[in-house]
C-alpha cells in the first residue's frame, strides 16, 4: 500500500457519508498522520505507506465520516496567512473574516502604534493576524469564554505576541477600559432558531455561544456597536462581520449611535460582511 492507495481509500471512505471535501480531507489527515507536509506527499505518492500507522489514520477518517469538522481533527486552522491551534471552544476561522484583516491593515501603516480591542477574540485569529502584520500597534482581546480565551492565549504564545496582547475574560457590556483607535469583531449574528438548520459539522461541534445571535440574530451586533461607541476614540474605526440580509438594520445601529459609514466590503459570494465605519459623536 503506498501513500496514494490510501488517500483513494479515505476519499471512498468520506465519499459514503457524503463529505464533499473528501479529496482534501484524506490528504490532509494522512499529512497528520506522518507530519509530512500535504505537497510532499503529493509529490511521493507511489512511497510506501507503513501499514502500522494505518489504524491512526483510519480513526481520523471514522471521525471525519461523522460531520466533526477537519479542523477540529487536525487541531489547527490556516487563517490568513498563518495557522491557528483549534477545537470545539472556538469557532473555525472562515475565509470571509480574512475581510476584517484585509480592511484593518488597509487602515494601519506599517510603523503605525494603535491601539486596538477585539471583541469576542475566540481564537485570537483576528488580532494576532493584524499584530503580526503591524508590530508596532498593541491589542486588548476580551471574550466571555475563559476556555476560548486560553486557545487565543497559547496562539498569541505560537505566534510571540503574547506581550502585544492583553487577555480579559469578561463580557464587553462590564467591560470598562481605554479609549482604542480600531474595535474588531466577529460577533455572534445567527438566528437562534436558524441555528438547528446549520449543518451539523457546525451545530454539533462549533461553540453557539460564538454562533446565537439571539431572537433577531443582532444581539452581538448590538453589544458590539453600543459598547464601541463608549470604548473607541473620537474618528476611531469599528470593523465588523454581519450576517446575511444583516446590512440594512447594522447600518441604521451605527448611523444612530454616531457611526458615519465608510465602506461595505462583500465575501466571494457578493453578500455584504464587513462594514467599516468611523465614530464621529
Amino acid at each position: 500500500m503506498n501513500y496514494k492507495d490510501v488517500i483513494e481509500y479515505g476519499i471512498l471512505e468520506l465519499k459514503s457519508k457524503n463529505i464533499e471535501s473528501a479529496p482534501i480531507d484524506s490528504e490532509l489527515i494522512l499529512s497528520n498522520i506522518l507530519k509530512y507536509k500535504r505537497e510532499n506527499i503529493l509529490l511521493n505518492l507511489t512511497k510506501k505507506f507503513e501499514p502500522s500507522k494505518f489504524k491512526s489514520f483510519k480513526n481520523l477518517l471514522d471521525r471525519r465520516k461523522k460531520n466533526e469538522p477537519i479542523a477540529h481533527i487536525l487541531k489547527n486552522k490556516e487563517f490568513w496567512k498563518y495557522n491557528f491551534l483549534v477545537d470545539n471552544n472556538v469557532l473555525i476561522p472562515r475565509p470571509e473574516s480574512e475581510l476584517i484583516i484585509q480592511e484593518t491593515l488597509n487602515l494601519i501603516k506599517l510603523h503605525d502604534k494603535k491601539s486596538i480591542l477585539d471583541i469576542g477574540t475566540g481564537s485570537g485569529c483576528l488580532v494576532i493576524s493584524v499584530l503580526k502584520e503591524r508590530p508596532k500597534s498593541y491589542a486588548t482581546a476580551i471574550d466571555i469564554s475563559k476556555k476560548a480565551l486560553n486557545i487565543a492565549k497559547t496562539n498569541a504564545k505560537i505566534h510571540h505576541l503574547q506581550n502585544k496582547i492583553r487577555f480579559i475574560n469578561m463580557d464587553i457590556d462590564k467591560f470598562i477600559g481605554n479609549k482604542y483607535d480600531f474595535i474588531i469583531s466577529n460577533p455572534p449574528y445567527i438566528n437562534k432558531f436558524c441555528l438547528k438548520r446549520l449543518d451539523d459539522n457546525v451545530k454539533l461541534f462549533e461553540p453557539h455561544i460564538a454562533l446565537d445571535g439571539g431572537i433577531d440574530g443582532f444581539s452581538g451586533i448590538r453589544k458590539t456597536i453600543f459598547n464601541s461607541k463608549k470604548l473607541l476614540k473620537k474618528n476611531g474605526r469599528l470593523i465588523i462581520e454581519i450576517g446575511n440580509k444583516q446590512l440594512a438594520f447594522s447600518k441604521s445601529l451605527l448611523i444612530n449611535n454616531g457611526f458615519y459609514i465608510n465602506k461595505i466590503c462583500k465575501d466571494i459570494q457578493f453578500y455584504p460582511r464587513v462594514i467599516i465605519s468611523t465614530k464621529i459623536t
